[in-house]
């Protein structure tokens, strides 16, 4: 199930088992057009019958938003909210059958994947400096966060004492699996050379490790696919290629 895009910089996206809709739309829901008091809303919809089963306040003015939904779980969804210049709110909700729950995660944050378990959450920073992985409160687990200057060297041919040659996180990435990721650097990388794509084992040395290509995968992020795989297109946008884990 995807996430489709909604008039006014909103987003909509069903539950991992198609029974919700879950809406992030500009609000409130009512006749004319929106004022400086407008919201943004987060609604819960019977996909069944397009009835509302519950809203709430988004604390947000999207520019724009997507959905990842809880993998087994459809009365949970994360909400990554983009506000352009001013922010990158998070959301995080949950739905028992009678009340929705919203946790507003501390900081500006786009979330980048959720994990098998639905547990944890990957993130990276409005200003791409730091990838973590949280837990669906926001809580960044123990040891679970990596500052892209300090973790991943300069590309080998930027210039050595150029501070904008420093590398930063691309806002893509996801889990191969519970406890590995990956994530790239290809947006900074590519003044100097072919970006980079990192696997992460966070449960290992949890060091970010450059992957090798047998094939030149172009300058596009990777897609994670979980089980253990990912894809990466060609740089002509003509062939797509499924990689997996030693």
């Amino acid at each position: 199930m995807g996430t489709i895009a909604v008039r006014g910089g909103g987003s909509a996206g069903f539950s991992v088992d198609g029974t919700f809709v879950w809406a992030h739309v500009r609000g409130p829901l009512a006749v004319g057009e929106a004022t400086a008091d407008t919201v943004d809303e987060w609604l819960l919809l019977d996909a069944a019958d397009g009835s509302v089963l519950a809203r709430a306040d988004a604390q947000a003015a999207a520019a724009g938003s997507f959905h990842l939904p809880h993998p087994t779980d459809p009365g949970q969804m994360g909400l990554s909210i983009g506000e352009g210049q001013d922010g990158a709110p998070l959301r995080w909700g949950r739905w028992d059958g009678r009340a929705l729950a919203v946790e507003y995660v501390e900081g500006d944050l786009a979330l980048l994947g959720v994990s098998p378990s639905g547990e944890r959450l990957m993130t990276v920073t409005h200003d791409q400096d730091a990838l973590a992985v949280r837990d669906t409160g926001g809580r960044v687990l123990r040891g679970l966060e990596w500052d892209a200057e300090t973790t991943v060297p300069r590309h080998p041919e930027a210039e050595p004492d150029n501070d904008e040659a420093l590398p930063y996180w691309d806002w893509s990435g996801g889990f191969l699996d519970e406890m590995t990721l990956i994530g790239s650097t290809v947006e900074g990388d590519e003044e100097w050379g072919e970006g980079r794509h990192w696997i992460i084992d966070t449960a290992g040395a949890r060091t970010p490790v450059e992957v090798g290509y047998p094939v030149p995968v172009g300058t596009r992020p990777p897609t994670a696919l979980g089980d253990g795989l990912w894809m990466t297109a060609s740089e002509s946008g003509d062939a797509l290629y499924v990689w997996g884990l030693d």
